[in-house]
C-alpha cells in the first residue's frame, strides 16, 4: 500500500486545466519535495493528496483508500496539513482570546477551531508540550500566539498538525513570508522530524530550491500542469531538469546536503 497513488489524474476548474495526466506514487517513509514555477499545479496536486478535493478524472488513492469510496473527512484525520496560504481555523478568535502556543497545538488533537478542554487529558497536554519541543518551540508554550513571530507561528502550526499522529505531513509553501533565520529554523525542524519519526512521510511544496531540507529523498518537478520529472532527489534536482522546469538556464550547487540555484550567465 502506498501513502499516495495518483493514476491518470486531471483537474479542471472554471474552464482551465489545473492538472493533466498526473501519475505519482509516494511510499511510506519518503520525504518528497514538489518544485515548479507559480501556476504549475503544485498546490492543486497537494490538495488532492491531502484529501481536500476530488479529481476531475483519474484515480486517487490515499492511505489505501480510493476517492469515491471513502469519506474524505474521516480520511483527513490521518493527514497533517500545513499551508502558508491558510490561517488556522478561527486563528483570529484565538488571538483575541490570548490563546497560548500550547493551546493552539492542543486544538490539533480535536481538529477544531477552538479548544475543547474536556477532550484534553494529561496525555494530550504532555504530547503538545513534546511536539513544541520537537520543533524548537518549547520555551514558547505559554506565550500568546498573537505575539509569536511569523517563523514561530510556522513551527507551531507544524506541531499542531502532528497532534493527531498523522501518517503523512503535507507542507504547502510553509516558508512563505519568513526571513532567513526563521526559514532556517523551520528547515531544521523538518529535518529533525525525519530523524525522530522515521515512519512519518512528508511532502513539501515550494518553488525555492534553498528551502529543500537535506533529508529530502525524492523530488517531483511540475510545469504547465504536468509532471516534468519524478524520482530520487539526486536524479531529479539536476541543472538540466531544473532549467527546463523554471524556463531559464540555472546553475545548481549542493553544500552540506542543501541545494542552491542561481541563473547561469551566458
Amino acid at each position: 500500500m502506498h501513502v499516495v497513488e495518483l493514476e491518470g489524474v486531471g483537474v479542471r476548474a472554471a474552464g482551465k486545466t489545473l492538472l493533466d495526466g498526473i501519475d505519482w506514487r509516494v511510499e511510506y517513509g519518503d520525504h518528497w519535495v514538489v518544485l515548479g514555477p507559480n501556476g504549475a499545479g503544485k498546490t492543486t496536486l497537494l490538495s488532492l493528496a491531502a484529501a481536500v478535493r476530488h479529481p476531475t478524472r483519474g484515480a486517487v488513492t490515499v492511505l489505501g483508500h480510493r476517492f469515491g469510496r471513502v469519506d474524505l473527512r474521516g480520511l483527513r484525520r490521518h493527514i497533517g496539513l500545513v499551508a502558508a496560504s491558510q490561517r488556522l481555523v478561527d486563528e483570529e478568535l484565538m488571538e483575541e482570546e490570548g490563546a497560548t502556543a500550547h493551546t493552539v497545538v492542543l486544538t490539533g488533537h480535536t481538529g477544531t477551531s477552538a479548544p475543547l478542554w474536556d477532550s484534553y487529558g494529561e496525555a494530550e497536554r504532555e504530547r503538545a508540550t513534546r511536539l513544541l519541543a520537537d520543533v524548537g518551540c518549547k520555551d514558547l508554550a505559554e506565550r500568546p500566539f498573537r505575539v509569536c513571530s511569523q517563523g514561530e507561528r510556522a513551527r507551531i502550526r507544524v506541531a499542531r498538525a502532528l497532534m493527531s499522529e498523522p501518517a503523512v505531513l503535507f507542507l504547502d509553501e510553509p516558508f512563505a513570508g519568513l526571513d532567513l533565520p526563521a526559514r532556517e529554523d523551520l528547515v531544521a525542524a523538518v529535518e529533525d522530524l525525519a530523524a525522530t519519526r522515521p515512519v512519518l512521510t512528508t511532502v513539501l511544496v515550494t518553488h525555492h530550491l534553498e528551502e529543500v531540507p537535506a533529508t529530502t529523498t525524492n523530488a517531483l518537478l511540475m510545469r504547465d500542469a504536468r509532471v516534468l520529472a519524478a524520482g530520487p532527489v539526486a536524479e531529479v534536482l539536476t541543472p538540466a531538469l531544473l532549467s527546463e522546469c523554471f524556463g531559464r538556464p540555472l546553475q545548481i550547487d549542493r553544500v552540506d546536503g542543501r541545494w542552491y540555484a542561481r541563473a547561469a550567465r551566458r
